[in-house]
């Protein structure tokens, strides 16, 4: 339930995608999006809706996590660039994006959410399973 109870919220009342990893302040899932594997959202595991309504320590640990994710899509799916996005307009609660993008993915060099340019990818992307990226992800947090 959201801030007082009095709205609905979709990332309190569901995980928000296959969970992958999680700890006490937030929770590593994978988006089921074949045009971009490895699409992860990185979601604080209590309602707030900025960052900045985050105690510093806690703001910290969040983005040491959404770093060691980027980290970890880098190594196995090497995309040509990661987008971070922490919008929210739809739903807001703090959560942040984190997209693998390839110079021939369909949006290319638009976000993911604009008109697609191209058809999808003649390029087959390297799908790893959920244990994969966990695994790559506790380790890039190991070496913070």
């Amino acid at each position: 339930m959201s801030e007082g109870g009095l709205e609905k919220c979709e990332l309190c009342d569901s995980p928000g995608g296959e969970i992958i990893w999680e700890n006490g302040i937030c929770r590593v899932v994978m988006v089921a999006d074949a045009d971009y594997p490895g699409f992860c959202r990185v979601i604080l595991n209590r309602h707030l809706r900025e960052m900045t309504d985050l105690p510093h320590k806690e703001r910290m640990q969040l983005m040491t996590v959404v770093f060691a994710v980027e980290s970890a899509m880098r190594r196995l799916y090497q995309p040509d660039k990661v987008n971070l996005a922490s919008l929210g307009n739809m739903t807001p609660h703090v959560h942040w994006h984190l997209i693998p993008r390839w110079q021939d993915d369909r949006h290319f060099p638009q976000p993911i959410w604009a008109p697609t340019q191209r058809a999808r990818a003649a390029t087959q992307r390297q799908q790893v399973n959920a244990r994969q990226l966990g695994d790559q992800i506790i380790a890039a947090l190991r070496t913070t």
